[in-house]
């Protein structure tokens, strides 16, 4: 392969002769082989940065600050990178020092060079079209990648949001089949009351739907950019209307309602919206991971367990136990929820660790925050596809444990009193016999009451018992 050789500030490199990307990208390529994942792995983050350089271009050229003949180029070479024709030109390391400075110069030598080849000049004659020059005019790695990452965010959440509406739907449909399957309810792993499996399942649809309001919230606020803020915000080096200007633009090209910060300054330095994000996602992975533990429980056993519901077999589950059937599926969700809540803690420190005008560990945030997006996508669509479809109810089981349990004596507590049903709870236990016997025995009432306050269908909701007195 035969090389080039470009100049910078530090002096000269040698560079792939057929690579668009050049010298400063070259030299971040040497300086943090952290991760082995570049930014090419995120397509979205090149295509936010293509919209983000076309619209800087278009605003340029409206205010008469770029000539036409380069600005038409750059606008070319920034739509073929929007569109994801050059995306492994872009070889960055996505942890990275400078605050993003080697992404965004990633973006600008792809761009230029790819500009280079449409006006017929060689690339590398950065003086026909120049990365900062021409191709980053007005603007500063400081305005364009956080505007970048808010642009990612974004179109990864819609994605996200699409995969967790359809868990959500799985989960109502789940609450319907088994809206007649009685069983006993448990709080702190021990018996309570009767409930329905629907009812279960229900909550379980509930708890994401709510995720998804908080979630849609979060990513409202990732609107609000700071493009025109140049360096720290005070707009140095960009036209007076330049703001305004490649906002419209950028509002054009993506179709998303961005609306300019009033303060450039403080948008600059703040990674606020990234925060709040994140703490959406981490309570996003909270709750799913619950109820993982929850449907692990529900279908532990299968006889020495719970055995309430049957997941999906989706492969063998032992090395030495034939026949075993692990809940796989919940298992590595759970793991995903882990990642995503320690994702979150890394996101918080860097965010409170910005100084003055700028936060430098923006890479950082915006690797976890993509890595806990994309890890939540494809979590919620292998649980609906692979597991919560499946589930199968087993209606017998659920009505063994449920007449077994103590837990049916509570609705005598209107009409007989808290001691005298624990009494009788107590009882059941020690010998074995069941709650109905007991009252019977004793004489609390007679067996057609009796028949009526501890029918299980009938404790699935308030209710008032017709001529018994309350105690």
């Amino acid at each position: 392969m035969t090389n080039r050789i470009e100049h910078d500030s530090l002096g000269e490199k040698s560079v792939p002769a057929d690579a668009l990307y050049g010298v400063q990208t070259a030299r971040a390529v040497e300086n943090f082989p952290i991760t082995d994942i570049p930014i090419a792995r995120f397509p979205s983050l090149i295509r936010a940065l293509g919209a983000i350089k076309e619209a800087a271009a278009a605003a340029n050229m409206e205010l008469g600050a770029l000539e036409r003949v380069p600005g038409e180029a750059v606008l070319q070479a920034a739509r073929e990178v929007r569109e994801g024709r050059h995306n492994a030109h872009f070889v960055v390391d996505c942890i990275q020092g400078g605050a993003g400075t080697s992404t965004n110069m990633n973006a600008n030598e792809v761009i230029a060079n790819r500009a280079l080849d449409l006006l017929g000049h060689p690339r590398g004659a950065y003086e026909h079209c120049h990365p900062n020059n021409h191709v980053n005019l007005s603007q500063s790695t400081n305005d364009v990648y956080p505007t970048a990452l808010k642009l990612t965010a974004i179109w990864q959440i819609q994605a996200l949001l699409d995969g967790m509406e359809r868990l959500l739907s799985a989960f109502v449909r789940k609450g319907e089949e088994f809206k007649g399957v009685l069983k006993i309810g448990r709080t702190q792993l021990q018996d309570a009351v009767p409930m329905t499996l629907g009812q279960e399942f229900t909550a379980y649809a509930i708890t994401l739907e709510e995720d998804i309001h908080r979630l849609r919230e979060a990513s409202r606020l990732l609107h609000e950019i700071n493009m025109g803020a140049t360096a720290i915000g005070t707009g140095i080096n960009a036209p007076p209307k330049y703001a305004n200007a490649v906002r419209e633009h950028l509002v054009r090209i993506t179709g998303l309602p961005l609306v300019t910060s009033p303060n450039l300054v403080e948008a600059t330095s703040d990674a606020g919206a990234f925060v709040q994000l994140s703490g959406v996602l981490k309570r996003v992975a909270v709750k799913l991971s619950k109820t993982c533990n929850d449907l692990r429980l529900l279908s532990s056993g299968p006889r020495a367990g719970l055995g309430e519901i049957h997941l999906p077999a989706v492969q063998p589950g032992s090395t030495i136990m034939p026949g075993k059937v692990n809940p796989v599926i919940p298992e590595v969700v759970n793991q995903v929820c882990f990642q995503v809540m320690g994702n979150d803690v890394t996101i918080t420190m860097a965010a409170q660790l910005g100084q003055l005008e700028l936060n430098a560990f923006e890479p950082v945030i915006g690797f976890n925050l993509f890595m806990s997006i994309a890890m939540l996508k494809r979590a919620v669509y292998v649980l609906r596809e692979r597991c919560v479809e499946g589930i199968q109810a087993d209606p017998a089981r659920c009505r063994e444990l449920l007449e077994r349990s103590t837990g049916l004596v509570t609705a005598l507590v209107p009409f007989i009193g808290y001691d005298a049903a624990a009494t009788i709870a107590k009882e059941s236990l020690a010998t074995g016999r069941t709650v109905r016997e007991l009252v019977l025995e004793q004489g609390h009432m007679d067996e057609r009451t009796l028949d009526e306050i501890l029918d299980p269908a009938k404790m699935i909701h308030p209710r008032t018992i017709a001529g018994l007195k309350r105690r």
